[in-house]
């Protein structure tokens, strides 16, 4: 039978709270007659998660497990989740029962309901995380993200989310952009995207995986995907550009210089002049990035997904 909704949970060393999670789940959707499947991605995980993930999987025909050789990532870790699933909406959530479950029907009926989200983010308004290491780093990055992208969500990395499945199908989720999927929804064409505050429990087995580090990180993805989702077709028009008009302005110096060389004659030394360095290093600038966007639109024009355009609807 076609579920109704899929549950994507990536994992890693989460081997006591899985089955807790997952009978939390099954009541929840017997409740509500959900048909539905849980797809458990276990991201290489060292401890014993994975023969916990296959106990649950015989005790409840619904769980199925995918298991990673190594540790990868949370985003190949949805990645390989988003490919698996098969119902009409997908809502993922993490591993550790900070997210509750109960959660699910009202996400589930924002997107299939009359409201008919794209995506839904939850937004944990109250935190039971340290204020100083999690929550003020967390605050500072979202406000950079809502300025950055326009789009308005308070929580954009919350795990809890709810999709239509053709979104999910529709991006690319890699290195470590989980972060930014309503980005790249946004960019896919998604624009009805909605928030909703939900309950953030506090952490009851093992410890946080994540650590500074991904505020860091977590910026410099967001530039990759502004420019990659702005000139990832064309990067010859950023490139191109912005080579042209350093080369450009190198040039005017070079040229300012030789009027002044002509009017003074030999009492100018040219090569004495730090502007003739500034105009030669701008020039010199300017090819390179103007070669770079010639090179990175070879490798555009030579790419297997050069192509690749989401179809909204066909007739006949």
């Amino acid at each position: 039978m076609h579920p109704c909704l899929s549950i994507v949970i990536p994992l890693f060393n989460e081997e006591e709270s899985l089955p807790e999670l997952v009978e939390w789940i099954d009541r929840v959707c017997s409740a509500h007659s959900y048909t539905y499947e849980v797809i458990m991605v276990d991201d290489g995980s060292t401890d014993r998660s994975w023969s916990v993930v296959r106990q649950l999987s015989q005790q409840y025909p619904s769980v199925r497990g995918i298991r990673f050789q190594r540790n990868y990532g949370k985003s190949p870790a949805l990645y390989m989740g988003f490919r698996a699933a098969e119902g009409d909406v997908v809502i993922t959530m993490d591993a550790d029962l900070q997210d509750s479950p109960d959660e699910i029907p009202e996400l589930y009926d924002m997107v299939k309901g009359e409201e008919g989200y794209d995506l839904v983010s939850g937004w944990k308004k109250v935190r039971y995380d340290n204020a100083l290491t999690k929550n003020l780093p967390s605050k500072l990055y979202n406000a950079v993200n809502r300025s950055m992208t326009g789009i308005k969500l308070h929580d954009m990395n919350c795990g809890l989310k709810a999709y239509k499945r053709k979104v999910i199908k529709s991006i690319e989720v890699y290195g470590e952009m989980h972060r930014f999927i309503p980005v790249l929804a946004k960019h896919a064409g998604f624009k009805k995207i909605g928030e909703k505050v939900v309950q953030h429990r506090p952490r009851k087995y093992g410890t946080s995986k994540f650590g500074w580090e991904r505020f860091i990180n977590g910026f410099l993805d967001l530039l990759t995907i502004q420019f990659t989702s702005r000139f990832g077709k064309k990067p010859m028009h950023f490139f191109g550009v912005l080579g042209a008009f350093t080369f450009l302005a190198g040039f005017v110096f070079v040229v300012m210089l030789i009027i002044d060389k002509l009017r003074f004659g030999a009492d100018f030394g040219l090569t004495n002049k730090p502007a003739f360095y500034i105009a030669l290093t701008s020039m010199i600038m300017g090819t390179l990035f103007f070669l770079s966007g010639f090179v990175a639109e070879l490798v555009v024009r030579n790419a297997a997904d050069r192509n690749h355009y989401i179809v909204e609807e066909e007739t006949n």
